[in-house]
């Protein structure tokens, strides 16, 4: 007769090997986020560009199937329970999409993009702050060219 210590190692192996003991570990994470949650604090309103970001995250998430993780975001950040149009999405982010690259999330084609173009500034992009709307920052704090 098998100890309980054989049938726990048994059923570890079993769940790991099927895929499902990270589902399960992912799915108590979210529920137990979701228990301590302060429901009664409100969430920061949700500026233009952190919708935007925040449902860039949301498609690569779950097009790679990390499902808990996308509705812990959703459920922490505020966003929409339903992802914003992917059109909508390519026209806010100024961005042309053939047929292949509808298959991926806009992420991946943005990350191919930047890895591939060469520029004009040796292969690197300059970029300035930016804080969003509902920031307010002194800008001689912001990084100018000479940082």
């Amino acid at each position: 007769m098998a100890t309980i210590t054989e049938l726990k190692c048994a059923l570890r192996e079993s769940l790991e090997s099927r895929g499902v003991l990270g589902q399960l570990k992912a799915r108590i994470r979210a529920e137990v986020f979701n228990a301590l949650d302060d429901q009664s604090e409100p969430r920061p309103v949700l500026s233009h560009d952190n919708l935007l970001i925040n449902e860039l995250i949301r498609e690569y998430l779950e097009f790679n199937k990390y499902r808990y993780t996308a509705s812990v975001l959703t459920a922490e950040s505020g966003q929409p329970e339903v992802p914003l149009d992917r059109q909508f999405m390519a026209n806010e982010l100024k961005v042309v999409e053939d047929p292949s690259s509808r298959s991926v999330p806009l992420l991946y084609g943005l990350l191919s993009h930047f890895l591939s173009s060469s520029g004009d500034s040796g292969g690197k992009l300059f970029l300035r702050g930016s804080a969003p709307a509902t920031m307010t920052r002194d800008p001689n704090t912001l990084p100018g060219p000479e940082s």
